[in-house]
């Protein structure tokens, strides 16, 4: 996976059409995000660069809610290589 804007917005687009609002905030992040569930925002440092904030969406969007059937075609392709990304992390 290229680590780029266009992964990254991607990403966000997954989040976005699963009812998620991605914000990018100043904060004091022990991990580079927080997530409030109730509102289903997920907060990212500002500060980040475009890297570190792809590779936080990976790891954050296997732990959510994500609504598979609201997604488009391509965004469902993305989320399953995620997903499989994060399952071969956890068997490692």
């Amino acid at each position: 996976m290229k680590l780029n804007q266009t992964t990254l917005d991607k990403l966000e687009d997954i989040l976005g059409e699963s009812e998620f609002v991605v914000r990018y905030e100043r904060g004091n992040f022990q991990s580079g995000w927080c997530l409030l569930e109730a509102k289903r925002i997920v907060v990212l440092n500002k500060f980040l660069n475009i890297e570190a904030r792809i590779n936080t969406l990976l790891e954050l969007i296997p732990q959510l809610d994500i609504q598979f059937d609201k997604l488009t075609q391509s965004s469902q392709k993305l989320f399953e290589e995620v997903q499989k990304l994060a399952l071969t992390e956890a068997t490692a």
